[in-house]
């Protein structure tokens, strides 16, 4: 048994099957340890990506998938700095990710060795170190596991990201002083609950004394949904998600008054800004432009709880009435717990608020908080944006996860896609699955999944090839444009060789959408969006998957959707939208023209 046999050995334990890389001569050994797993039986499985951007946007959908840490692996050099890219996403967006890159032979460094890339020669290293929460070289065997079990610690610890170790091929060749791990990962990176019992009393003497409130769940409710809603039954509270949190929720919920930040609903911003409500609960939202409309007052004021595991994104709220660190589930479970202790649920103010609540939802329909109701549910051809989402959310089962990539394609899912009913669903989909397996955290998950903040596009490609990875029984659904699949669409080739059930829908408008009506709305001059028309649906067969053009609202009901949610392969959607409509990022125009 040789380091990278330890190394191997290290993943199996976290129950971890699949790796995202592309392989080279530095990181061969971990290869070969790879098929030295696989001739013995082991699960862990590796896939082959196009480019190694695509390698860790795979390992990042995988993660959010499955719960656990998403593994990615390149070659020294060049590998690595192709990697930086997605890595980075992962660190903005709080996704856990070991990134193992190769090294030349130690005694070879400063020689300029071919692709040379740590201490010495081009500084991958320092690099990494912008955007990881552990960065390493591993320079002699007897450090590898020890900074192996650091830097998975660093990677599942709040604020939770990527973690990177560079390894010489050297220290992977190396013969293992014993033949099994030294450590049993099941305690070291359990989830802490975090509670803090005082400040959870605090909050809680301050929700008693308050008949309205309103709750932001963000995208790192993923694991406490379930309990911040039945937190949110028992109070009588609305409540409202940032872009990224969207997914976690049934759209039809009744208590649900959309989407606050980019792409958002009007419906959402009133219900903060509502004169009634006495505090706002922003839940597991790092408070950056994207989830907070821009640094929105109608959300950073004093009525404003910011509750959340990680210190960095509470360091971001000082205008909050208060802030509650901790494990999210746990802080929930308390107060509902507590509710139901001292019979706060009975209260007769707080009857009359569920009341008052449940009659407005009866009355209260999902498409109300539309900015464009009559473009969805246009006929008109080229098909309108907002149709095709409301095409998207019809025709799927509900056990299909979305993706939407960056730009246009989030714009309009974040607004307008809205999902079949979740809550007559698998119980998983009124959230994130709680922990099961050795290995997992909580899920990022939920039935919609996009990026805020290090947003590049093409992350919803190789995402979308993760998640079928992490869970090959649900259809994937990839909305991106026809901007980013230039530039990432040679993943689709992966889930070709995976077989994989990804249905790629591309927003054709022959341009960069969201930099052609951003210069619009701004009154720029109009310059480098234009592109070529592509046939997609052609370049789809040209790698082996299936393809076909849509037009209209009619060409997509006359798919035969139930063949294509079980075709053993990708089907891409090539679909030619209006491309003058214009997408809602009225925040984002605010910021750009503001710059506030």
């Amino acid at each position: 048994m040789d380091m990278a046999d330890l190394l191997v050995a290290y993943l199996e334990q976290l129950q971890i099957d699949f790796v995202f890389g592309v392989p080279g001569g530095a990181i061969e050994p971990l290869y070969d340890a790879i098929a030295r797993n696989q001739r013995r039986g082991g699960n862990l499985t590796h896939i082959l990506a196009r480019h190694e951007a695509g390698a860790a946007f795979m390992a990042d959908g995988y993660a959010r998938e499955t719960g656990k840490i998403g593994v990615c692996i390149s070659t020294s050099g060049p590998g690595a700095t192709n990697m930086l890219t997605a890595v980075a996403t992962a660190y903005g967006n709080n996704v856990p990710m070991l990134v193992i890159t190769g090294q030349p032979a130690l005694p070879s460094f400063g020689k300029h060795t071919l692709q040379e890339s740590a201490c010495t020669g081009i500084d991958v290293l320092g690099m990494f170190r912008h955007c990881t929460r552990y960065n390493s070289l591993v320079s002699h065997p007897q450090q590898l596991e020890w900074k192996l079990i650091t830097a998975l610690q660093h990677a599942t610890r709040a604020p939770v990201g990527p973690v990177h170790l560079s390894v010489p091929v050297d220290v992977f060749r190396a013969p293992s002083t014993h033949r099994k791990p030294n450590y049993d990962m099941t305690a070291l990176l359990r989830p802490a609950s975090l509670i803090d019992s005082g400040a959870i009393e605090t909050l809680r003497g301050m929700l008693a004394n308050a008949r309205n409130v309103v709750i932001l769940a963000g995208g790192g409710c993923g694991d406490s949904i379930h309990s911040i809603l039945q937190f949110a039954q028992l109070k009588g509270a609305t409540f409202v998600t940032t872009p990224d949190g969207k997914g976690l929720v049934s759209p039809q919920h009744p208590l649900y008054r959309g989407v606050f930040g980019f792409g958002g609903h009007n419906s959402a911003e009133a219900a903060l800004n509502d004169p009634s409500v006495d505090l706002i609960l922003a839940v597991g939202t790092s408070m950056g432009e994207w989830n907070t409309g821009g640094w929105n007052s109608s959300l950073l004021n004093d009525r404003l709880v910011h509750i959340d595991e990680s210190e960095e994104h509470l360091a971001r709220t000082p205008m909050a009435r208060y802030h509650l660190r901790g494990s999210l589930r746990a802080i929930f479970d308390r107060l509902v717990e507590r509710m139901h202790e001292l019979g706060q649920h009975t209260d007769p103010v707080v009857e009359r608020r569920r009341a008052g609540v449940k009659a407005a939802a009866m009355k209260w329909k999902p498409a109300d908080m539309l900015d464009a109701p009559e473009a969805f549910t246009s006929d008109a051809v080229p098909i309108k944006p907002q149709r095709l989402m409301k095409e998207l959310g019809e025709m799927f089962p509900r056990s299909t996860r979305f993706l939407a990539d960056t730009g246009n394609s989030m714009a309009w899912a974040t607004h307008y896609l809205q999902a079949r009913d979740r809550r007559m669903g698998e119980r998983r989909f009124g959230g994130g699955d709680r922990p099961r397996d050795l290995g997992k955290r909580q899920s990022t998950g939920g039935w919609l999944r996009l990026i805020t903040h290090f947003a590049p596009m093409g992350w919803a490609i190789g995402a979308a090839i993760g998640t079928a990875a992490g869970n090959p029984d649900a259809p994937v659904v990839c909305i991106t444009g026809d901007g980013a699949m230039l530039m990432s669409g040679q993943e689709l080739s992966v889930a070709v060789a995976e077989q994989q059930c990804v249905i790629f829908v591309v927003l054709n408008d022959a341009a960069l959408g969201m930099i052609k009506h951003g210069q619009r709305l701004a009154g720029a001059e109009r310059i480098g969006y234009d592109m070529p028309r592509t046939d997609f649906a052609a370049i789809s067969r040209a790698q082996g998957g299936r393809g076909y053009t849509i037009r209209s609202a009619a060409d997509l009901q006359a798919l035969d959707i139930k063949s294509i949610c079980n075709y053993p392969g990708p089907t891409l959607l090539d679909v030619y939208i209006d491309p003058e409509e214009v997408p809602p990022m009225s925040s984002r125009m605010r910021v750009l023209m503001d710059g506030v």
